[in-house]
């Protein structure tokens, strides 16, 4: 079954019951496919690609990019990388982190997911690189665009979930820094899936490299005084999707009013891994399809907690003889 049909399978399930990690299901031809193979990357051991390049000899980043999950570490989580994943919060930071945890996730809300919490998600991306600008394309129908043009950043830009973002190269490194965010003090962003807070006067400095076809790499450094005692640094790798693989379709609002009805306040339970999981069993990565729609439930989504059903789970039906 070719790659193409394979993810056509995938986004006609629906959700299934927990599983320990990944969720299998039962596609309509037989076929078994799990999701975290449609959406995690896999280590490449193929023959070595030279990296693509543009007619000035710097790389192209343009692809359908899988992130090559590290075991050991949390995803989802900007201090990955740091002691026992704690971040280095300043008296201000936790008292917005504790904000955040009264607040409903902005992601579930349908509002923008900002940066660089989506370089932090296990959903796959899109990027199409040009000569004067980068777009990233994501799973939940964000897109940011990054300017080439060697234009400088504005004195006073106005505060965008994604901040104002200008790169340049340093040899075969793209960099870009972006400032000028929204605040997580006004209640609808976070720095990660997490709930760590945001200020609008971080700074994001993000280091990309692509040393084969197969591979793209990222070291982030992000600085915000206001919450944030110290640089923290965050570093990722992904592969190269298959070919035929591509961003898929998406829709944010299918289940809205169950979000505001039903889903509690904060990131939920983060585990001692630094996880916060997708759905209460702290599966790495949530249930496909993301976005469907079956009348007006959704049928994808992983945002749930443990007491509470998803809004794909059917009315309870009474026992038999009782009706």
């Amino acid at each position: 079954m070719s790659t193409r049909t394979a993810l056509l399978a995938a986004a006609l399930l629906l959700a299934m019951p927990a599983a320990a990690q990944y969720r299998e299901a039962e596609q309509p031809d037989g076929i078994t496919a799990r999701s975290a193979d449609l959406i995690l990357g896999k280590p490449y051991t193929g023959r070595s690609v030279a990296t693509p390049r543009d007619a000035q000899g710097r790389p192209l980043l343009t692809g359908f990019w899988k992130l090559l999950h590290e075991p050991g570490k949390p995803d989802g989580n900007l201090g990955k990388d740091r002691p026992g994943f704690a971040l280095p919060y300043t008296p201000r930071g936790r008292e917005v982190l504790a904000a955040n945890h009264q607040t409903l996730d902005p992601e579930a809300r349908c509002i923008i997911t900002g940066n660089p919490r989506l370089l932090t998600s296990v959903l796959p991306f899109e990027i199409l690189h040009t000569p004067q600008r980068l777009a990233f394309f994501h799973q939940l129908s964000w897109h940011r665009w990054v300017w080439l043009d060697g234009r400088a950043h504005d004195a006073d830009p106005d505060p965008r979930y994604l901040g104002n973002s200008n790169g340049h190269w340093e040899g075969d490194t793209l960099v870009i820094e972006s400032t000028g965010f929204q605040d997580s003090a006004d209640g609808k962003v976070w720095l990660d899936d997490n709930a760590n807070p945001i200020s609008t006067g971080a700074r994001v400095v993000e280091r990309w490299s692509r040393p084969d076809f197969h591979h793209l790499n990222l070291e982030l450094t992000y600085t915000d005084p206001a919450y944030y005692s110290e640089p923290i640094t965050y570093r990722r790798s992904w592969v190269h999707g298959a070919q035929g693989e591509y961003l898929q379709e998406f829709s944010c609002e299918w289940n809205t009013w169950w979000i505001l009805n039903h889903l509690e306040p904060g990131p939920g339970h983060i585990g001692a891994d630094g996880n916060r999981g997708f759905g209460p069993d702290n599966q790495l990565v949530p249930d496909l399809p993301l976005g469907a729609v079956e009348g007006n439930r959704g049928t994808g989504y992983w945002l749930y907690r443990k007491n509470k059903p998803k809004p794909s789970d059917l009315p309870p039906q009474p026992a038999a003889g009782t009706r």
